[in-house]
């Protein structure tokens, strides 16, 4: 088991390195260089932007530039924004709160909507209910998410007003600028963002749960539950459902960096301090410290969550281990 996992470390530390220089090759690669953003603002002579390259060394080869990136970040130093000129790690841990508060709600709230819904659906497979959430849960996979999000703002923002004329509920922000804190009002922030994302992230864990629960409920085991008179809410839960979830764990398991990267359409729509946000600020301005400090870190949480996943898999299954 330990040879096991020092291979997957090494292998880990291998996929995410070669990672680095891709995503810093395809950086390095914007059309006009670096500093395209900055190039028709009227502040900026020619002189001012030869000046900011020889600064940050955008005349040197990639590959030197590579190195350099490489080994400031080993040594802890990722670089400073050149939009704000704090330290990247620094702007990513502000805003790393708000999409953790933001995305985990969302996961709540998602799973809370998916595995009843799921597990309902197997049990009366073919029956209304059955035809129904299927056929939502397909439309809730088809639905464009800025599209849905725009549509929110417009109906719960703009169309809809409480009995004082102001908005049923708010449309950007997590919270009301210049009020003191209140719970309420934080709530009252969530709804439409997690709305938008936990309706359409329902539908896909909605399909896996109904298509897993029902792998389970034609096996052995459950028949054989059934047979001893067990009652049929026992059966589902006791047996079918704890079996059924385990596919559902691991792919939980894996969309656990969405933590840290946060949602970039929602964030950016509702105006959400957020990982999603800033990196899609980052991108406007090609405020490439940043745009590689979030790409790196939300990388290595995916080859994270997949070794933790494989890990898991091996402990279980020793046939995992000898292949």
């Amino acid at each position: 088991m330990i040879t096991y996992i020092l291979r997957r470390l090494l292998q880990s530390v291998l996929t995410l390195f070669v990672i680095s220089i891709i995503l810093f090759g395809l950086i390095s690669l914007v059309p006009g260089g670096m500093m395209t953003a900055y190039a028709e603002n009227p502040d900026m002579t020619p002189e001012d932007i030869a000046r900011l390259e020889a600064r940050y060394g955008f005349n040197d080869p990639a590959p030197l530039r590579y190195v350099k990136w490489l080994g400031n970040t080993l040594r802890g130093d990722w670089g400073n924004s050149y939009v704000s000129k704090r330290p990247a790690l620094q702007e990513i841990g502000e805003r790393l709160p708000n999409t953790m508060l933001l995305m985990g709600v969302m996961l709540a709230v998602t799973l809370l909507i998916a595995v009843p819904l799921g597990i309902l659906s197997a049990i009366r497979q073919y029956t209304w209910f059955d035809h129904v959430t299927t056929t939502l849960a397909f439309a809730g996979q088809s639905l464009p998410v800025f599209w849905f999000g725009l549509l929110l703002i417009i109906v719960f923002h703009v169309t809809l007003r409480k009995p004082d004329g102001t908005p049923l509920l708010p449309g950007s922000g997590m919270y009301t600028l210049g009020a003191e804190f209140s719970l309420i009002d934080r709530i009252e922030h969530l709804i439409l963002p997690v709305t938008m994302l936990a309706l359409v992230s329902a539908a896909g864990y909605m399909r896996y749960m109904r298509s897993s629960m029902l792998d389970v409920i034609h096996e052995d085991y459950v028949r054989t539950a059934r047979a001893k008179g067990l009652r049929e809410r026992g059966v589902i839960f006791k047996h079918a459902m704890r079996n059924a979830l385990i596919p559902l764990v691991t792919l939980i398991g894996l969309d656990l960096p969405s933590l840290f990267g946060g949602a970039l359409f929602t964030e950016t729509i509702f105006a959400w301090p957020g990982i999603g946000r800033l990196y899609f600020t980052a991108a406007l301005k090609t405020d490439y410290p940043v745009i590689m400090a979030v790409l790196v870190i939300y990388s290595g949480l995916i080859i994270l969550s997949s070794l933790l996943v494989d890990i898991l898999y091996a402990a279980l299954d020793p046939r995992i281990r000898l292949s």
